[in-house]
């Protein structure tokens, strides 16, 4: 609602100062109906500014009684739906403010975090570090190409938070989450025998900003000259830049300055699958069981995938593969290269992903820089965008590691 009353009123200006800048380039003062004109608009201003200040205060209502950011309301997805990265990175280049929805949004997320943006905030994405320009990127200039037919990469398949991830957005400050460490114990006593006292214990999981971002220069007659496809290709491409970032964190992480994801995490149980069998498969079920898990699904990368679907479960005959139909163990598995190597070996995780748990303060924060000295030298403009995240194994011993699986 509010968007809409604000872009009536951004309509309203507009055709006033329309009117103005008239009168003014034919040297004269403004008709009557002109003036009445005028005055009629500078009424419907003041009234729709009233009704803004009505819904935004009734939105903060709202928002205070529910006690959190209100991020499924109809009119902020819409205006989210409305932004445009194209406008963001025109405006940067040619050294205006923003206006309009990207404008609004990214006052709208200032207001609902409290934090000020180190540049523009825009939805979801972000960018690679590569040099778009019209020679590089021929097929998105309208000339006698078609951009709606594009040509994407093959990218990685991006499975971590498909699988179930916990995500917390919209956060502040640092996080602690309490959880469970010990409980008391109980014991059989003989009349009149004592009791042995014990103590139930916390422990705490904390979340803490952590940075990733990348650097990307377009070249100005790429901006100025692309169709509006380029907007849509532009948004795949950050969007799949971060996600692989964030996933590949999720699932390892524990490198300089990346959160620490599930395989490096303290705690996590592990089983040796040096010999591919399914006594291992089992034993790993056995673990994840014991340690009352209710496993959701398995992971690994194509070439543990490709072992699992030409070994048998037994050498009696009519033995079936350890992985068929894309299950193994009656649980789904997926397989991407995201999950690494481990010194030459494959890798299979098995664990309930549910207890993954992503803390999200800023998924985009981009700022475009038409001043840098080689892109400025060239016409060109840098854009960077950056995320902020962290991430939390809520109970390590809900997921269990193979990483001795030979696969060459």
């Amino acid at each position: 609602m509010i968007y809409e009353l604000k872009e009536q009123r951004a309509l309203a200006v507009t055709e006033m100062r329309a009117m103005v800048e008239k009168s003014q380039a034919e040297k004269r003062s403004m008709t009557a109906d002109e003036n009445t004109r005028f005055e009629v608009l500078k009424s419907k201003i003041t009234d729709l500014e009233s009704q803004e200040t009505r819904a935004s205060f009734l939105e903060n209502a709202e928002r205070n009684m529910k006690g959190a950011p209100v991020h499924g309301d109809k009119s902020f997805t819409e205006l989210e739906s409305s932004v445009s990265l194209m406008s963001v990175i025109r405006a940067g280049m040619e050294g205006r403010s923003l206006t309009g929805a990207e404008a609004e949004y990214s006052k709208e997320i200032e207001r609902r975090t409290g934090r000020k943006a180190g540049g523009v905030f825009v939805p979801m994405s972000t960018l690679e570090k590569r040099v778009n320009t019209t020679s590089s990127s021929p097929e998105i200039v309208p000339t006698d190409y078609r951009p709606d037919q594009f040509i994407e990469p093959f990218r990685n398949k991006l499975l971590a938070r498909t699988l179930g991830v916990r995500v917390l957005s919209g956060l502040h400050g640092d996080v602690a989450i309490p959880a469970y460490g010990t409980g008391v114990t109980s014991a059989w006593v003989a009349e009149n025998g004592a009791l042995t006292a014990s103590d139930l214990t916390h422990d705490t999981k904390s979340l803490s900003p952590k940075h990733v971002g990348a650097l990307s220069e377009m070249s100005r007659q790429l901006i100025q000259q692309s169709s509006p496809d380029i907007e849509q290709l532009l948004r795949d491409d950050m969007a799949f830049a971060l996600a692989a970032a964030i996933d590949s964190a999720l699932i390892k992480g524990g490198g300089s300055n990346e959160p620490t994801g599930i395989i490096p995490t303290v705690g996590i149980q592990t089983q040796s699958l040096a010999t591919l069998d399914w006594s291992g498969i089992s034993a790993m079920i056995e673990k994840s069981e014991l340690a009352n898990s209710n496993a959701s699904a398995w992971l690994t990368s194509p070439g543990v995938m490709k072992k699992l679907r030409v070994t048998l479960k037994s050498a009696s005959s009519g033995a079936t593969y350890l992985t068929e139909n894309g299950r193994l163990a009656d649980l789904p598995i997926h397989s991407t290269k995201q999950v690494p190597l481990a010194t030459a070996k494959g890798q299979l995780i098995l664990g309930e992903f549910s207890q993954v748990l992503l803390g999200i303060w800023s998924e985009l924060d981009i700022l475009v820089n038409p001043f840098d000295s080689t892109a400025y030298a060239r016409g060109g403009v840098l854009v960077r965008a950056m995320a902020t995240c962290d991430i939390v194994i809520r109970h390590p011993e809900a997921f269990v590691l193979a990483n001795d699986i030979v696969v060459s």
